[in-house]
């Protein structure tokens, strides 16, 4: 894990540009760092090392392929690496290689093979930028699913690139203005989803694609190697054929080929482990192929409705490993808060970014790289949410779309439904044209009907651009949905921060390319079957833990938010955030609209996801004007 960044056509000052970049993302990696420049310094590199494999100079970026044509910087990890370099070898493509390294592996196979190639016989997470010195190419490769971070833009007509935003806008002279376009998604979602960021000229990379682009470096051009619609396109259209308990036997190799090949380190390895079925799977599987006792880590709290730390001590006794656990106070929590604006680099708001980032800080401190249980729930139908978007679907499905429509434009204008908010919400999703859509407003709603953002215009992305009824069945449509949006811009962005951020390796087993692929062609009936989701996921886990230390409700990785911006010291931070005044002057949000909802929380407890969503928009916008008046008094 390190973090890469580069620009193109900013010669002057071009090893003062790209240090600082590098500086700006130091956490990201703190063994070692690089520059590297073409002739003419039109083409700079910049890298910032974490080393995990191949710990020698051997490994050390930016790297130059052996003939001198390519120069590489890459942050991630091949995890077939091996098998790649043994195949360069045995074709004579390579006699022999300097270090031991997956870069150089990497930067080999380019030039043997080719990059589009290269990239297909890879698995692992990874962003690269490659650079021909033959044909004067850039070129920008993000992985399959999304798990390492990897923004691009422009910056006064120079094109840069860089796995944390910060190190863009901390180029000298960055004067990219704040897109105010994107503000209705981010206060639908409480993200920004990709292709998209908080700048305008700035944007992430997607999931999956490569963008290449050539000399004079004014323009690129994106294309995907690898859609997670097409490889569910695919597995539906190619359905597993067997038995339920044969696709657990064939879910269990795949996860355990997956779990040893990441478990690959020259530092400390360990696991998060919450207790619950996707993280306890993953420590089960090491454990199970550890000749030692896996390290495995958690957090508590005090508060019991957010506490699983006694049920993830039981698992891990059971399962024989080196268990560490940390019980957090809300002191501890409310610490990091000032931290996030700077964290993520721009506005995000999954208030499990707290939880996150102080369970990556104690694993830091045993190990250095974390795999993590994360992608069962959108791969094995885990969450309660696809139930009941397909419940409602059904009821409403027999009826044609315009009448529907129709309906609902009529009554949301009434004054009656107005004013309830059950009944608006009804009124409001009674509009959707198919299972994605009604998804879609399903997140949308709150965030359409409260006008936070003075720009109310919706920008295109995935989850409005995409065709709908692409696969089966409501709940895959809807998992589909979250693997290509929400996952990779929440989930993968709030591990990746948090624990990068303490310089934490983390590795997500259940997102390999055979898993993943795997995971599309399982009939539903064998993840879901009425309330009770990831069923083969289950039968996998209950081989190494028994089923009744599992049977709980799910908690989930959460904080109680609401209860502290109603004490004295959060109240106070949240109060100068929302001030009518200072929101006025800054002139991006409704100060109106702002003081209204805080407001009816406050005198009413009506709690609005939103109110966390302006909180982080106004505690980084704070942070970019250089406030320290505001977030004084915790810094």
């Amino acid at each position: 894990m390190c973090g890469i960044a580069g620009f193109c056509n900013r010669p002057q000052n071009w090893r003062q540009g790209i240090e600082k970049m590098n500086e700006r993302m130091y956490h990201r990696g703190p063994d070692a760092g690089g520059v590297w420049a073409n002739e003419n310094a039109d083409v700079v590199l910049g890298h910032r090392r974490l080393a995990i494999v191949d710990l020698s100079e051997t490994g050390a970026q930016p790297m130059q392929s052996a003939s001198g044509r390519y120069v590489c910087v890459y942050n991630g990890e091949i995890y077939n690496y091996k098998k790649l370099r043994n195949k360069l070898i045995a074709e004579k493509k390579v006699t022999a290689f300097r270090g031991t390294s997956d870069t150089e592996v990497l930067l080999e196979a380019f030039e043997a093979y080719g990059v589009r190639e290269t990239i297909a016989m890879c698995k692992g997470m990874f962003a690269i930028a490659l650079y021909d010195r033959q044909t004067r190419r850039l070129t920008l490769i993000r992985d399959r699913i999304g798990e390492k971070p990897l923004y691009y833009g422009f910056v006064n007509g120079s094109f840069v690139f860089a796995s944390d935003i910060g190190s863009i806008s901390a180029l000298e002279g960055f004067n990219n203005e704040i897109d105010t376009g994107v503000l209705q998604l981010y206060f639908i979602h409480g993200y920004i989803p990709a292709p998209y960021s908080i700048y305008k000229d700035v944007y992430k990379l997607d999931a999956g694609c490569m963008l290449e682009i050539d000399a004079p470096y004014d323009k690129g051009e994106i294309s995907a190697y690898w859609s997670v619609r097409e490889a569910a396109k695919y597995g539906q259209a190619h359905p597993f054929k067997g038995t339920r308990k044969e696709a657990a036997d064939e879910l269990e190799r795949l996860l355990k080929e997956a779990v040893s090949g990441q478990m690959v380190a020259d530092v400390p390895v360990g696991a998060f482990l919450s207790a619950g079925i996707d993280s306890s799977t993953i420590v089960a599987l090491m454990q199970a192929q550890s000749q030692g006792r896996v390290r495995s880590f958690t957090i508590g709290m005090d508060d019991e409705k957010y506490n699983e730390a006694a049920y993830a001590a039981e698992i891990a006794k059971h399962l024989g490993t080196e268990h560490t656990e940390l019980y957090i106070s809300a002191k501890d929590a409310k610490e990091v808060i000032p931290k996030l604006s700077w964290i993520y680099g721009e506005p995000f708001a999954d208030s499990s970014q707290i939880p996150t980032y102080l369970v990556s800080r104690m694993t830091r401190q045993h190990v250095t790289v974390s795999l993590s249980g994360d992608a069962g729930d959108e791969l094995f139908c885990g969450y309660t949410s696809y139930s009941s978007i397909e419940r409602i679907w059904n009821k409403m499905k027999g009826y044609p779309y315009g009448i529907r429509k129709l309906c609902s434009n009529m009554l949301t204008s009434f004054p009656l439904i107005k004013n309830n908010q059950i009944l608006q919400t009804k009124s409001y999703l009674l509009g959707a044209k198919s299972p994605e859509h009604l998804y879609e407003l399903s997140n949308a709603q709150e965030a359409s009907n409260l006008n936070i953002a003075l720009e109310r215009s919706v920008y295109p992305y995935k989850h409005n651009q995409q065709p709908y009824g692409d696969l089966q069945d409501t709940q895959s449509r809807i998992m589909l949905m979250d693997m290509e949006v929400y996952h990779p811009d929440d989930i993968l962005v709030k591990v990746d921060r948090s624990a990068m951020a303490v310089s934490l390796e983390t590795r997500v087993p259940m997102l390999d390319k055979d898993v993943v692929e795997f995971a599309w062609t399982l009939p539903i009936e064998y993840k879901k079957q009425g309330n009770e989701g990831k069923l083969v996921l289950k039968d996998v886990l209950y081989r190494y833990v028994p089923k009744e230390m599992m049977d709980r409700p799910k908690t989930g990785f959460a904080i109680p938010i609401t209860k502290w911006l109603r004490e004295p010291e959060l109240r106070d931070w949240a109060e100068a955030l929302l001030d009518e005044k200072l929101i006025e002057k800054q002139g991006i949000l409704n100060a109106r609209e702002v003081r209204r909802i805080w407001t009816d929380f406050i005198e009413n407890g009506n709690w609005r996801i939103q109110i966390w969503y302006m909180l982080m928009f106004q505690s980084w916008l704070a942070g970019q004007n250089g406030s320290r008046q505001i977030c004084g008094q915790f810094l």
